[in-house]
């Protein structure tokens, strides 16, 4: 069965074959179409109007059948010259077959063209046989014009191709690009959240020996995040499921307010500061997601990599943008609230991650800028600037 846009050409083709039917009994257009013979003219009868037909009526098929119209074209368009019958417009269907050809023969197009080019040379000793008073100029240029319209015909093939492989360069960007989006938002979700529940488990062990009147409230942390994990989660699926704008992980409303983030981090024995300055003003969703991605980003490297380092968030609200900044200073020697009997660990401070490199991405997307490295006098920080207006929306 043909596809709507088959038929849709198959309807073109049939109103060109049949328009061109019409036109070739046309006394006005009798004398316009392709001649090559020029042999002693005989009147027109019923032979001389089914050769006619023959050259405009197969072009409802060009496109599905192009060498197969080319041929019964050709052959027409070659008894009519032979037979000398008086010129019509019918006898233009020889260029349109040549280059339907050119545009749509998929296989042995080499041999349609060899094919071809020995039919015109074939043609043109008949004709010579025949009387025809043409000489070897005219034959020429009468070659070069069919030849034109083979190359036609093949040149908007050629770009045909070409935009049918730029649409699937662009198609395959587009899903890479949108992989992407959603490889960042699983880690920023996965690892905040499991980083998080990790944390809080190491110390519920800890406090089994030293506090053991802690660990309901420790596990109870843990439950929360996993929770919180699993809301989230369950957001991104119904993304994957679906369509359009809905489908955009990136523009989604953040999961919860900075707030919520520091008290999280909190809740793990990680002493965080958190200051907003100036007028909290309506963001579009994607830079309120940013900004909150850059602070969970941010504080799941100081619990994974500098645990009991004093944190501190800085959101300051702009009319046109906002800065969001979060410094870790040098390790603690100790952990402080839940996680106060827990060893420190490692100090490990980060150039940067995948999580960066996504953050990175997400704030250049919204035209910002994002800087992360270590501080000169020790520990990590991480300043992102978010502009928002009628184009981040």
């Amino acid at each position: 069965m043909l596809g709507l846009g088959q038929r849709d050409a198959s309807v073109e083709d049939g109103v060109l074959a049949a328009g061109l039917a019409v036109l070739a009994f046309a006394p006005a257009l009798s004398k316009v179409g392709a001649q090559i013979g020029d042999l002693p003219g005989r009147p027109a009868d019923v032979v001389s109007v089914a050769l006619a037909l023959a050259q405009a009526l197969p072009l409802a098929v060009r496109r599905r059948f192009p060498a197969a119209v080319l041929m019964v074209i050709g052959a027409a368009f070659a008894v009519d010259q032979a037979l000398g019958y008086p010129t019509t417009f019918a006898s233009i269907g020889l260029y349109l077959a040549l280059y339907s050809v050119g545009a749509h023969q998929d296989r042995l197009r080499r041999t349609v063209a060899a094919a071809a080019t020995i039919g015109c040379a074939v043609l043109a000793l008949v004709l010579h046989h025949l009387g025809a008073p043409h000489g070897f100029g005219d034959y020429s240029v009468f070659y070069l014009a069919t030849a034109a319209a083979w190359l036609a015909g093949s040149m908007m093939r050629r770009r045909r191709e070409q935009e049918i492989e730029r649409r699937r360069l662009v198609a395959e960007a587009a899903g890479a690009a949108e992989r992407a989006r959603i490889a960042r938002e699983l880690h920023d979700v996965v690892t905040h959240h499991v980083t998080a529940m990790v944390v809080q488990a190491d110390a519920a062990q800890f406090l089994l020996s030293s506090h053991p009147e802690r660990v309901a409230a420790g596990l109870t942390s843990v439950s929360d995040t996993g929770r919180r994990a699993l809301t989230e989660l369950r957001y991104l699926l119904g993304v994957l499921e679906a369509t359009g704008d809905a489908a955009r992980p990136d523009r989604a409303p953040a999961q919860g307010s900075i707030a919520d983030l520091v008290e999280q981090a909190r809740a793990t024995g990680q002493p965080v500061d958190f200051s907003e300055t100036g007028d909290h003003l309506p963001r579009p969703a994607a830079v309120e997601l940013a900004a909150y991605r850059v602070v969970q980003e941010a504080l799941t490297n100081a619990m994974k990599y500098a645990a009991a380092a004093r944190t501190n968030v800085l959101v300051q609200q702009h009319p046109r943008h906002m800065e969001v900044e979060v410094t870790t200073e040098g390790p603690g020697s100790a952990r402080q609230g839940a996680a106060a009997s827990a060893p420190p660990r490692t100090p490990e401070l980060p150039a940067g991650g995948r999580g960066l490199t996504g953050l990175r991405e997400r704030v250049r997307v919204l035209h910002g800028e994002l800087e992360a490295g270590p501080r000169p006098d020790g520990g990590f920080a991480v300043r992102a600037r978010i502009p928002f207006g009628p184009d981040q929306e």
